[in-house]
């Protein structure tokens, strides 16, 4: 079993809401068709709220339109998911990751095809050329996994991709996709409730020195779980 992510761009005239429409509508169904063990659809339309400051959207996120993450037997066996997407009015940045979950859902209490409570934020970042493959994740793993419990005390599912490999010529040379899941979109507009104020200075340190916000492709988005993987208990 392979876990793909794809980052989809929508043209600019698109409303975000029409965009996320067709992807819940035609899209999914399609690529629920072709027999994908799992897709979870995540849509930047809270990006596009009036109290999300640009500040908010590091780098290119402001750009990102939706991730969508896919399981399936083999990455061979992408190319009709990816003409799913694309006829979307979409271009798309695909990878293959490596994922975990150091802090999954515990009390998961809706099913699959209903938006997901809450928000889920997706950043994605590359791997700085002065970190070798030990060091950048003794950096991301080991320190700054632990500590994001700390600094994000409201936080209830964190999930980490490392890329592979990248399927589509010309995306983003991204090492990491982490979505992270709080239970209220006042936890992300709150400064104060995303990171505790005695806990920021710190929190910027560890993130510059681990990669840098400069680096950082961040947006907040709607999630809808389409097709759990493993299959949801709910």
């Amino acid at each position: 079993m392979e876990k793909l992510i794809y980052i989809a761009r929508k043209d600019a005239s698109d409303p975000i809401e029409d965009f996320r429409d067709r992807l819940l509508g035609e899209v999914s169904k399609r690529i629920l068709e072709t027999g994908v063990s799992g897709l979870t659809l995540r849509v930047a339309d809270l990006a596009s709220d009036p109290r999300v400051t640009r500040e908010r959207l590091f780098g290119c996120g402001a750009s990102i339109s939706a991730s969508v993450s896919v399981w399936l037997e083999s990455l061979d066996d992408r190319g009709s998911l990816e003409e799913a997407l694309r006829d979307a009015g979409s271009s798309i940045d695909g990878y293959l990751v490596t994922e975990s979950v150091p802090q999954p859902y515990t009390d998961r209490d809706w099913c699959d095809g209903e938006r997901s409570t809450g928000i889920s934020q997706v950043c994605a970042f590359p791997q700085p050329d002065r970190l070798a493959d030990e060091e950048f994740f003794r950096l991301w793993h080991d320190q700054h996994t632990p500590f994001s419990f700390e600094f994000h005390p409201r936080r209830w599912r964190y999930e980490r991709n490392v890329v592979a490999r990248v399927l589509t010529p010309g995306a983003p040379p991204y090492r990491g996709i982490v979505i992270e899941n709080w239970p209220e979109f006042e936890d992300f507009l709150d400064p104060d409730r995303y990171v505790p104020l005695e806990m920021q200075e710190r929190s910027d340190e560890r993130v510059e020195g681990f990669i840098g916000h400069e680096a950082l492709d961040l947006t907040v988005t709607s999630e809808f779980i389409l097709r759990s993987f493993p299959p949801a208990s709910v």
